[in-house]
């Protein structure tokens, strides 16, 4: 990172920590329903194995925290940043919301619509971080990867169910 200082890091870790405590509190609501019944929904032939999710969101997590910690190493006493820290909340809440209506409530149609909105959240944290560091809005294009291939396959499971 462009010009780090060893008394960042309690910043850093705090972001990360933030990151880490939802996508914490998701998994919560998530890993107990993998095998008592997302074990039972049809899914796509293409879908990705289970192991990889933990891998990926571990990764993306990382990817997260650190973007936050980019924005708001910038300071946060500007309007531009307000907004910021804002979009980057709501994008972050509709993740946890989908685990928990997705697995939690066993409604795929739920979840469906949230990832919808958190894709279009994800887009517009991507556009507020970018003009104010541009790494930090360019380190979550594989967030927005990701969370394209989980919305289709979110989809599918709805078509097949």
């Amino acid at each position: 990172m462009e010009g780090f200082k060893l008394n960042e890091i309690p910043k850093l870790a705090l972001a990360l920590l933030i990151v880490f405590i939802v996508g914490g509190i998701g998994s919560i609501a998530t890993y107990p329903q993998i095998p008592l019944w997302y074990v039972n929904v049809i899914k796509p032939s293409w879908a990705p194995p289970g192991w990889l999710f933990g891998v990926v969101w571990t990764i993306l997590y990382i990817l997260i925290g650190t973007s936050l910690f980019m924005v708001w190493r910038k300071g946060l006493e500007t309007k531009e940043a307000k907004i910021a820290i804002v979009v980057f909340a709501v994008q972050l809440g509709l993740n946890l919301l989908w685990s928990l209506v997705f697995f939690g409530l066993h409604s795929i149609l739920g979840g469906l619509v949230i990832i919808i909105l958190m894709w279009l959240a994800i887009i517009a944290n991507i556009i507020v971080f970018y003009r104010i560091s541009k790494w930090a809005g360019l380190i979550l294009l594989p967030y927005i990867i990701w969370v394209t291939i989980a919305t289709y396959l979110n989809y599918s499971i709805y078509i097949l169910n």
